[in-house]
């Protein structure tokens, strides 16, 4: 029963409060192996592919509004271009 309980403990992500620092270090070398991967054109033709599809489209517009009305509100950063 013990080896088990240090099992579940030594997996259990420590609670980092806000901004998790090792959540941002794992995200931040998962998009440098993206990038080194030589798949981001690729993956740039594909999206602008799926934006041209209708229906694909209003998925897309859906989610993101879905995603937005989560967010307090929008970085005064972002630029939309619609």
């Amino acid at each position: 029963m013990m080896d088990k309980q240090k099992r579940d403990d030594s997996t259990r992500q420590q609670n980092e409060g806000e901004g998790n620092r090792t959540a941002a270090r794992e995200y931040n070398e998962a998009q440098r192996r993206f990038v080194k991967s030589g798949k981001v054109e690729d993956k740039a033709r594909e999206a602008e592919h799926d934006l041209r599809n209708a229906e694909t489209r209003r998925e897309l517009e859906k989610a993101e509004a879905i995603g937005r009305s989560h967010a307090a509100k929008e970085d005064p950063m972002v630029k939309r271009g619609r």
